[in-house]
């Protein structure tokens, strides 16, 4: 089972984040400012040893990777941001990945299309940086900033074909168009074309019950955030006909989302998070559901995003290196047997901010990477890469 870990490389400093939030701004700033909203509430999440990595630092990469590698992680998704004529950002841990062959673990690339706003740290929607996917012309200097990560010896291929993934196809009107013209320039250069597959949890839960676009190849279960899709009002037909089979998460999480919601609309302030389910009911929903074709299985270890939403926060609770060792060995099952794909998704490398994090903390050390190996031994999947 070849596991694949989404990678965030907001972990150093570049001029648009000190102009927007503040000189010296990372993912750490929002993680060492958590604090814990309830009694037994675990926050923040310190790294071990405290060590708060710059990852344009020589050496920090190469240690994760150590890391990675002797615990079964096949690979890292490193998240990609492009927007409008061709402005880049986060790129410099990318790209020195790139340049130094030396740091030797497979990889492939999210792109996170959506535009910039503060609503993800629970500010505003102000558009910060803008996405906007412009001419033919813009897509083929996007299609040639990619191509050499795609010819890299190291890139994920799926089908023989590398592995992009688009994290929110529905934003881009022009999908259809870009994704085939992306697909007949990379046979132009010598591929066999492009592995697309969508990321986005309403997307892809959408797409799990109706007809899906002939230009995505496969859909990620990017979990937890793919089984609360299925519990979102919002999304009347997925929530009626997943009722039942996902009732333990809808009794806990539905009353909470109507409490925020209620008090929201009448603009009273919030002094407890509304939006806390239970790590054990999440994993029980991951475990039931239905496998429609071209779906692609995930896991989590935690999530807790109290770093950036504070009251707001989405908080899973009571994980626990044992609980998920039991419940991520029956996905590697799931996904060998039932799924029958050699690919696992998994939330997250280094999603600090979001709690969410496989990479060793001062409370847990080592554990959830441990039982990352043992249930890949359990289950006859683990190489040693």
């Amino acid at each position: 089972m070849k596991i694949i870990t989404f990678y965030l490389p907001q972990f150093h400093t570049f001029p648009e984040n000190d102009m927007w939030w503040g000189k010296g701004f990372t993912e750490w700033t929002n993680t060492r400012k958590a604090k814990p909203l309830f009694k037994g509430h675990y926050q923040p999440h310190i790294p071990y040893k405290k060590n708060y990595y710059d990852l344009t630092k020589e050496g920090v990469m190469k240690t994760q990777i150590e890391y990675a590698k002797k615990y079964g992680i096949y690979g890292f998704c490193f998240y990609h941001y492009w927007f409008t004529n061709g402005k880049k950002l986060m790129e410099k841990p990318v790209e020195t990945f790139l340049e130094d062959k030396t740091l030797n673990i497979k990889f492939c690339l999210s792109w996170a299309n959506e535009h910039w706003t503060k609503k993800w740290d629970g500010g505003s929607k102000e558009i910060i940086m803008e996405q906007n996917y412009g001419s033919k012309e813009d897509w083929k200097m996007h299609f040639e900033y990619l191509l050499p990560f795609f010819k890299d010896s190291r890139y994920i291929y799926e089908k023989g074909k590398p592995m992009l993934i688009i994290y929110r196809p529905e934003l881009i009107p022009c999908f259809d168009q870009m994704m085939s013209y992306w697909k007949e320039l990379a046979q132009h250069n010598g591929l066999e074309g492009l592995f697309i597959m969508a990321q986005g949890t309403k997307y892809c839960v959408k797409n799990s019950i109706k007809k899906r676009s002939n230009y995505i190849d496969g859909y990620i279960m990017y979990e937890p955030g793919y089984t609360y899709s299925f519990m979102n009002p919002a999304n009347f037909k997925e929530f009626i006909s997943n009722l039942w089979r996902y009732r333990s998460l809808a009794v806990e999480y539905i009353p909470r989302i109507v409490k925020l919601k209620f008090l929201e609309l009448f603009n009273c302030e919030i002094k407890k998070p509304c939006n806390i389910v239970y790590f054990s009911t999440i994993w029980k929903c991951i475990l039931k559901h239905n496998i429609p074709d071209q779906y692609y299985p995930g896991g989590f270890a935690n999530w807790d995003n109290t770093a950036r939403r504070n009251n707001y926060a989405r908080i899973i609770r009571n994980s626990s290196p044992e609980l998920f060792e039991k419940f991520f060995t029956e996905q590697i099952k799931r996904a060998k047997y039932n799924y029958r794909k050699e690919y696992l998704f998994f939330t997250a490398w280094n999603e600090w901010a979001e709690g969410s994090h496989l990479e060793p903390d001062e409370k847990y050390g080592f554990k959830y990477l441990q039982a990352v190996k043992r249930a890949l031994q359990v289950t006859g999947e683990f190489e040693q890469n």
